[in-house]
């Protein structure tokens, strides 16, 4: 499913891209194309205007004193060809028979002759064609004698237009290859998040599954007994009533917890925050827990810095120190010992919850504030519970913007860190 996924990925990049190349490259060439085109016909007209006159002769000027030309002004020519430009003209009859030429280069008739063939061909005054391997731009001008026409070399202009083809092609060709690979790479990191996201949340049914199978089992059994005793009385089967109920409960804090957290999950936004003296939640709390930790023998210290006021949910906060405190309790034996901080930090406001016990594995410290998790595989049910408390824990202080996190030394001490922002 998520190759699939990132295949999709690809592909709609590499199109998307692959577009936006074309278009931009295809821009590029055009404008390209049209300055080219511009270039040729500038100078087909100065070559033009060169060796043709108003009156149809050749612009080949008389040779002047001492063998040379005499200066272009004195020739009536105003606009020479380029020192470069190859070029020549030749003069044809009204039926397009050779007559004359003027050209610097010495060609044969043959030459000349399909050169005029081209031109004649054509329906326009102006256009191209490609010679012995040449690309030549003409201009044909009506005139007394038949027709003037101007020939001018354009294969370099041409060759521009060839090169940049190319360059095109192999630099479109690179960028995608290297565009591919990037792509593959950003696709599978994006990925990730949505995989790592799956599992969790096909782990959580799984788990979910598996902790509402055992009560349901359990139900299911005992109505079975009272089924098969349908004469016996209520008292004397209560035991098995009291067994149900109990399940029943059980359910009922886990399908509460679950909703709680989905619940969470959806009302990030429409949760109404507020200044509140957590100090006094604080408290509170450890007030109503006094009795519980007593009552299992163990010894509680605490140290509460008095008014410290945090932004958020008091209700919300409360319900995290139960958490901890909770889980303290349950799993501190015998004659152990609670200590719990809560003091300013840093401009922010830092609750610690300590208690002495086994422990938790240097290996599951990093997930116990996942869903349903919990340090012992064998999923023992005597400290009852979930594994949800620390996930709902974790969920309401993300959402107040804070963090949560724990250390631990294995047969020695076990913390919660819950940093607020004041």
């Amino acid at each position: 499913m998520f190759s699939k996924l990132r295949n999709r990925f690809l592909i709609v990049n590499l199109v998307i891209i692959s577009c936006i190349m074309l278009l931009s490259f295809a821009t590029i060439y055009f404008i390209t194309y049209q300055n080219v085109r511009t270039d040729i016909d500038m100078e087909l007209h100065r070559v033009s205007e060169f060796f043709l006159k108003p009156d149809g002769k050749k612009g080949n000027p008389q040779l002047g004193p001492g063998g040379g030309h005499p200066p272009q002004e004195s020739q009536g020519y105003t606009n020479p060809p380029p020192e470069r430009s190859v070029s020549f003209q030749l003069q044809t009859n009204a039926k397009w028979e050779l007559v004359g030429t003027n050209s610097r280069f010495d060609m044969d008739t043959e030459f000349y002759e399909t050169a005029i063939k081209e031109a004649s061909a054509s329906k326009s005054d102006i256009g191209q064609f490609t010679l012995d391997g040449n690309r030549w731009a003409y201009m044909v001008q009506k005139n007394n004698a038949g027709y003037g026409i101007v020939y001018l070399d354009v294969t370099a202009q041409q060759n521009i237009l060839t090169n940049l083809v190319y360059t095109f092609t192999i630099v479109g060709l690179v960028m995608l290859i290297v565009i591919f690979f990037t792509s593959r790479y950003f696709a599978n990191r994006s990925i990730a998040p949505v995989r790592e996201a799956f599992q969790k949340q096909k782990q959580f049914i799984a788990d979910a599954s598996h902790e509402l199978k055992t009560p349901l089992a359990v139900i299911n059994t005992n109505a079975d007994v009272l089924l098969a005793n349908n004469e016996d009385t209520i008292e004397s089967q209560s035991k098995w009533l009291h067994r149900i109920k109990s399940e029943t409960e059980r359910m009922k804090t886990l399908t509460n917890d679950l909703l709680y957290l989905t619940e969470m999950d959806d009302a990030r936004a429409n949760m109404l925050y507020s200044n509140f003296n957590v100090s006094e939640s604080v408290e509170s709390v450890l007030l109503t827990m006094e009795a519980v930790v007593f009552e299992k023998d163990l010894s509680l210290d605490y140290e509460i810095e008095p008014d410290l006021i945090s932004h958020g949910n008091s209700e919300q906060i409360k319900q995290v120190v139960m958490i901890l405190l909770d889980n303290a309790i349950k799993y501190t034996p015998p004659k152990g010992a609670i200590t719990l901080t809560f003091k300013n930090h840093h401009n922010d406001t830092l609750l610690t919850v300590t208690n002495t016990g086994e422990g938790i594995p240097p290996e599951h410290v990093e997930r116990i504030f996942d869903r349903f998790y919990r340090a012992d595989l064998s999923r023992s049910r005597k400290h009852g519970g979930y594994g949800l408390g620390l996930a709902i824990a974790k969920s309401i202080v993300e959402q107040h913007k804070g963090k949560i996190y724990a250390k631990s030394v294995q047969h020695e001490l076990t913390s919660f860190y819950v940093q607020l922002p004041s």
